[in-house]
């Protein structure tokens, strides 16, 4: 055979190699927990960004995808061995689902340093807002802080004037004090970290009750959150001391837990099921239809990260051996949010608004969470300013 010959074979053969390739469904890798008091976290992740695919009929932004969900089990060891595996054998370039801070502490870095894209759906430590930011790590949420941080503006317009404040002691739990400590503006009376498989709160409920403080903030996802007030309402607190925290402490999965006892609760959110635009319209339509369960934050942002993820492939193609192409479509956010307003930042974290939220009673009787005032507008995180990207 001449090398000419040779040549066009070679180009016709990487071509046909490249075509298949193209044919090829996009494989992501979803690390997320599925088992334990918080799994069902993990579960409204996954569930809710399936929402988004099922709505293109298999595809994300027109591209065939191949969702791979592994349980980490709330395990940061479990975690870094399954991102290990979706890189080396799998060859995964497209991760998302990580919910608990620690398991992303332990998992995010190496898929990043490896050359793939992580975007989150839930957890958003400090660390990798600022001097720790990556140019392949996106976060859809919020940023750890700043989800707290809109609490704390909340208690302030409510004018408390001090507060005892309780989250676990890991990234997130750090994290959601800091935020809170912030943005309010009166004195701290109390602070305690719990643990992050703690289920008794007897002794804290005696510190709150001895502090005697004007409110109450904490911290405590899934499990957690539903222990914590029960307790909270058998101890007799709820009635005398007020509480304010963040969604993850009032999802709808606790709200239904815990029943008329949450009303009166005041939260912050960036988004609610009563959000009055197109794309969340279809999403809670969608949900109710296909889940017989309440629709948490999970969901939705498990939802808008498919979006995100969809306006990337579609404007690429799909194509992820290109990542500066990639990562530019994905910083663009071209999608409708389920929360409305939507952006990436520098740091290519949130800008997003804050809404004041509440547990009121519904037609029905049954508690739902009512959206009030906005609290904080096109509000980013407080690290955007150390990341060099």
């Amino acid at each position: 055979m001449s090398l000419i010959r040779f040549a066009a074979a070679s180009a016709i053969a990487l071509a046909a190699a490249s075509a298949a390739q193209a044919n090829e469904p996009v494989k992501i890798g979803m690390i997320t927990t599925l088992s334990g008091p918080a799994g069902y976290l993990g579960q409204d992740i996954r569930d809710g960004f399936q929402l988004a695919i099922d709505a293109e009929g298999g595809t994300l932004g027109g591209v065939p995808v191949t969702v791979m969900v592994e349980d980490d089990a709330l395990k940061p060891g479990n975690g870094r061995q399954i991102a290990d595996r979706f890189l080396n054998n799998d060859g995964v370039k497209l991760f998302t689902g990580i919910v608990f801070s620690n398991v992303a502490g332990a998992t995010v870095p190496d898929i990043v340093d490896n050359g793939a894209i992580y975007v989150s759906p839930n957890a958003a430590p400090s660390n990798f807002a600022g001097k720790e930011c990556h140019e392949n790590y996106f976060v859809v949420s919020w940023q750890n802080d700043s989800l707290h941080e809109s609490a704390g503006q909340n208690a302030s317009n409510l004018s408390y004037s001090n507060a005892f404040v309780l989250a676990p002691n890991y990234q997130a739990g750090k994290d959601a004090i800091a935020g809170f400590k912030r943005f309010f503006k009166g004195e701290i009376v109390g602070e305690v970290y719990t643990r992050l498989d703690q289920t008794d709160f007897a002794a804290e409920m005696a510190q709150i009750r001895d502090a005697k403080p004007d409110v109450v903030f904490q911290f405590h996802p899934g499990g957690l959150g539903i222990s914590f007030l029960r307790q909270y309402q058998q101890a007799g607190l709820l009635e005398t001391v007020p509480m304010v925290v963040a969604e993850p402490s009032m999802d709808g999965v606790i709200l239904n837990a815990v029943g008329d006892a949450a009303i009166g609760i005041n939260v912050s959110s960036h988004w609610n099921a009563d959000f009055d635009n197109p794309a969340n319209k279809q999403f809670v339509a969608a949900w109710n239809k296909a889940y017989d369960r309440p629709i948490t934050y999970y969901a939705s942002q498990g939802y808008d990260t498919a979006l995100a993820i969809a306006s990337a492939l579609r404007a690429t193609g799909g194509n992820l051996h290109e990542l500066d192409a990639f990562r530019e479509a994905l910083r663009k956010a071209d999608f409708q949010s389920v929360r409305g307003d939507f952006a990436f930042g520098p740091n290519q974290h949130p800008v997003q608004d804050w809404y004041a939220l509440k547990v009121v009673a519904g037609e029905d009787g049954k508690p739902v969470l009512k959206t009030g005032e906005k609290i904080l507008d096109d509000h980013s995180d407080a690290y955007v300013a150390e990341c060099s990207l």
